[in-house]
């Protein structure tokens, strides 16, 4: 992968992926790809709060800096990866996604993922 446009279709691309979205800290929507009727620029909006309130709960338990989040919720799973001080991605997918290999893949490259941003 050599841009943000090749990761987020790469990642889309998974079976069982219905979004991938990278995303600046505040919300803005860097590049994104979902199945409709999701609308990324929405989605993308919510994040930044989510994972300041993980990041609180991390600083509160000693755990450090925050690296990744899971959602898990009755239609589907939301993962959220720290990729830089100024960089998210967001993946949506269904309960039936091998979420597993998808997050190996994602933190085995993560410096890769951090150099497009």
């Amino acid at each position: 992968m050599s841009t943000i446009r090749e990761l987020v279709a790469v990642v889309r691309q998974r079976d069982g992926v219905d979004a991938a979205v990278v995303l600046g800290r505040d919300g803005v929507l860097i590049d994104g790809a979902a199945v409709p009727p999701m609308d990324v620029e929405r989605v993308a909006a919510f994040v930044p709060a989510v994972v300041r309130f993980a990041q609180e709960l991390s600083d509160a338990t000693g755990q450090g800096q925050l690296r990744t989040v899971l959602l898990e919720h009755d239609a589907g799973i939301a993962l959220i990866l720290a990729l830089s001080d100024d960089a998210l991605l967001l993946v949506v997918a269904q309960p039936t996604a091998s979420l597993g290999g998808l997050l190996y893949e994602l933190r085995r490259n993560r410096a890769e993922l951090r150099a497009l941003v």
